[in-house]
């Protein structure tokens, strides 16, 4: 299933929100651009953020090429219901649907399903149409993806026969196609996020037929020492130990301590930090380090043990670095490549 994720035509990304979606989605976006697929990354929150991670310019309805093969979106219900009108019921263009757009808002809040299908149906068209080799769609939040991905089904269950029975009928192949769709939902190695992920896979199951296709395990820790390695930190940390390595740094940075026993004498704290308050600095940062990686690795190990080992389990590390932008896109592409297997 891992080496077959990016062979989709449809994938819609989620998670909790904070843990890193949309990036995930611009490198997922990316990284098939990159292996000759005409792609499609659209955001349907119309947050702004998904331009962020290109350093392009803001994104609307239209679709925009930013690289190669790639091409960003952001999916409003007003334009979608143009678009649908004008496609569907052959409503000519309009600058503003004005008196329309007003019913129907009434119709979608008296209808639940409503407004969601409009987004799943633009999406699921473009798949149709065959207009991109891959769809993916930084989707809403968690809490709010399960609603998204049933509006089809749901409205076929109130509406049987005619057009709009027909056009649920074929939005459900496609989105119940494992070949063709798939969930990823993207999580950070902590207890709420890791919770919520685990049911929202457990309700993916149980109220829509759409695939999950893989959990990405964003902003993953480094694991600094193996076991030898941690026996030989341990034994730096005793005082005599940190003496000589702010000896050490002091040598390699120019310090012209005399040998002999003035050169056994303890460097005193200096204003920047260095000496002996430096090198414990270091090492303190090492251990909240390794203290950090291992309470995250618990969450890890829940995560993996809640999951069907069928699913694929990728993992992205911790940048480091800012968030966001080209670099950080270009960064989170090749993690997932390297874990995908490309």
């Amino acid at each position: 299933m891992a080496l077959g994720l990016l062979d989709r035509r449809l994938l819609f990304v989620t998670g909790k929100g904070g843990v890193g979606k949309t990036a995930v989605s611009a490198a997922l976006g990316s990284l098939a651009a990159q292996r000759g697929r005409r792609t499609l990354v659209c955001e349907v929150d119309a947050k702004g953020d998904l331009a962020r991670f290109f350093e392009s310019g803001p994104t609307s309805f239209e679709p925009r090429q930013v690289q190669p093969r790639l091409h960003l979106m952001t999916l409003t219900t007003e334009e979608s219901l143009r678009e649908y009108l004008k496609l569907q019921l052959r409503i000519p263009f309009i600058a503003r649907i004005g008196p329309l757009a007003r019913s129907f808002d009434f119709v979608a809040n008296a209808a639940p399903g409503v407004r969601e299908i409009l987004t799943v149906g633009k999406v699921t068209y473009e798949v149709r149409e065959d207009n991109y080799d891959l769809v993916v769609v930084d989707a809403t939040a968690s809490g709010h993806i399960i609603g998204q991905l049933g509006a089809p089904q749901a409205i076929s269950e109130l509406v049987q026969v005619g057009r709009v029975s027909d056009q649920t009928a074929w939005m459900q192949d496609i989105l119940h196609d494992p070949a063709r769709t798939g969930v990823v939902i993207v999580c950070t190695p902590e207890e709420m996020p890791v919770v919520e992920t685990l049911e929202l896979v457990g309700r993916l199951e149980a109220e829509t037929d759409v695939p999950l296709a893989a959990v990405v395990a964003n902003r993953v820790l480094p694991e600094l020492f193996g076991r030898r390695e941690e026996e030989r930190f341990e034994q730096l940390r005793t005082p005599p130990a940190v003496e000589e390595l702010a000896l050490a740094v002091a040598s390699v940075g120019g310090n012209s301590t005399p040998a002999g026993a003035a050169a056994r004498e303890v460097p005193q704290p200096e204003p920047d930090g260095g000496g002996v308050a430096g090198v414990e600095a270091v090492l303190e940062a090492a251990e909240l380090a390794v203290t950090l990686r291992r309470a995250k690795a618990a969450h890890l190990t829940t995560l993996r043990e809640g999951l069907d080992p069928a699913v694929p389990l990728l993992f992205v590390p911790e940048l480091f670095a800012r968030a966001h932008g080209a670099r950080a896109t270009a960064q989170v592409a090749t993690a997932l490549s390297d874990e995908l297997g490309y």
